[in-house]
């Protein structure tokens, strides 16, 4: 087994009506929000402990196809990450930061998006 580049640390939907869905997914997850960035992000607490979060991302325009879902990773360090994701034959697509909180878009070979971000 190779060496963990990344942690999952939530599956995240993209929506348009950020309240509707907020409210949807809060009833249908029974979960608690444990942080909010309103109207931008929201990740609800995990159904059990060591579970994955689910997580909501406001987008302006509808995700078409079956890029709606993508994985949220934690990593120690965001640039070690994505020079270990890149030499494994993935791809960087764009630095984001919002509030002070930072993370990375990347791909993966053959182009599905996940993102890292540092756990401090």
């Amino acid at each position: 087994m190779s060496e963990r580049v990344v942690t999952v640390a939530s599956v995240v939907i993209n929506v348009r009506d950020y309240e509707l869905e907020k409210a949807f997914w809060g009833a249908v997850l029974g979960a608690d929000v444990r942080q909010e960035f309103s109207p931008w992000f929201v990740w609800f607490e995990p159904q059990h402990e060591g579970g994955i979060s689910v997580a909501l991302q406001t987008v302006a325009e509808p995700t078409e196809g079956t890029r709606r879902l993508h994985l949220d990773t934690v990593v120690d360090d965001i640039d070690t990450a994505k020079a270990s994701i890149i030499e494994l034959g993935g791809s960087h697509v764009e630095d984001r930061e919002m509030g002070g909180f930072r993370w990375a878009v990347m791909h993966d070979p053959e182009g599905n998006e996940f993102c890292i971000a540092g756990t401090h």
